[in-house]
């Protein structure tokens, strides 16, 4: 085994993430699938997840770590990797839910680019979700986003 197999071996064999860091990561690669991340998109999602009751008891401290690990693996080892590792990680019971919640922040600018309506489409095929569940989530979403 060369110096660089033991690199990429290593890349490719990401630890698993606990549920609440997989939950967070689908809403980071959501919301990064245009290809940027701005700060309010990052405030947007860090208020949504604080409200929710998989995250009450994390503190500012500990959210921020977590966005420090997700954001590291998607700078290190891309979109694709922290995409594959939060959805393997998910647990069955958080997937709908991740994508409402991954449905809404993305629709939350008012602008759906290409980019975002593909990894939707991707997201809930990969998570499992049925398509008229999937439907039923996007147009309560949509509906949530026109006030």
């Amino acid at each position: 085994m060369g110096f660089f197999d033991s690199v990429f071996t290593q890349s490719q064999n990401q630890e698993a993430l606990s549920p609440a860091e997989a939950f967070a990561a689908i809403t980071l690669a959501a919301t990064t699938s245009d290809g940027c991340l701005s700060n309010e998109q990052a405030l947007g999602i860090s208020s949504t997840l604080s409200r929710l009751k998989l995250f009450r008891s994390y503190s500012n401290d500990v959210m921020n770590r977590m966005f420090d690990k997700l954001l590291s693996i998607l700078k290190l080892q891309g979109f694709d990797t922290l995409f594959n590792v939060a959805k393997e990680s998910l647990p069955y019971e958080l997937r709908e839910a991740a994508f409402a919640v991954a449905t809404d922040l993305v629709l939350t600018e008012g602008i759906l680019t290409q980019e975002e309506q593909g990894f939707l489409n991707d997201l809930y095929q990969s998570l499992g979700i049925p398509d008229d569940t999937a439907t039923q989530i996007v147009q309560v979403m949509l509906i949530k986003n026109r006030g």
